[in-house]
């Protein structure tokens, strides 16, 4: 919190904060563990999916009572990576029909109940899984009228050109943006 004070105050115009989780709490996870390849227990509309949402709005609450607001969040950080990370990595498996459904009854209602007018991201993986999680998430009613759009990773770009991805996507769900939101050098030995 103090160093997002200092860089909203050096800042000559607002800064936009997006948060992005990586875990729920262990005993929310089907593997018992905050690390490894655990999903949340049960499925999207029970007591787990429900609490995990709410986990989100209980963050936003404790932020704002310092005065430092979201401009978005993120449904879960690399959700498929959670299927191939190595076993101590904290995180959360989902399929993009889990996220889509997690988004549709937990996620979504949870935030437009909330007083934050927090915007809600989908996918933050890699842009390799574009059109396809996509047409999965946003080709649902329900959840896309919660979605605002989507983040992309930058790591395997190389293998997927952006018009089979990117363009691809804009052109099925032009009214969704697409944000680049983790990326660094280096990531590949070669």
């Amino acid at each position: 919190i103090p160093l997002l004070r200092r860089a909203l105050a050096m800042s000559k115009r607002p800064l936009l904060l997006f948060a992005s989780p990586w875990t729920a709490p262990a005993w929310m996870k089907s593997n018992g563990d905050v690390r490894g390849k655990g999903t949340l227990k049960g499925k999207a509309g029970d007591k787990y999916h429900k609490t995990w949402a709410n986990y989100f709005i209980k963050f936003l609450d404790e932020y704002a009572k310092h005065n430092v607001t979201f401009w978005a969040v993120t449904a879960q950080n690399e959700p498929l990576a959670g299927l191939f990370t190595p076993p101590q990595a904290p995180t959360i498996a989902f399929t993009a029909a889990q996220q889509r459904d997690f988004i549709a009854q937990d996620l979504g209602p949870a935030l437009t109940r909330s007083p934050h007018r927090t915007r809600l991201l989908m996918l933050d993986d890699q842009r390799i899984h574009l059109p396809h999680w996509a047409k999965v998430v946003l080709g649902n009613a329900t959840a896309a009228r919660y979605v605002a759009g989507l983040a992309v990773h930058w790591y395997l770009d190389a293998i997927v050109p952006p018009g089979c991805s990117l363009e691809a996507t804009h052109k099925l769900f032009p009214d969704h943006f697409l944000l680049y939101t983790e990326a660094c050098t280096g990531f590949f030995m070669f």
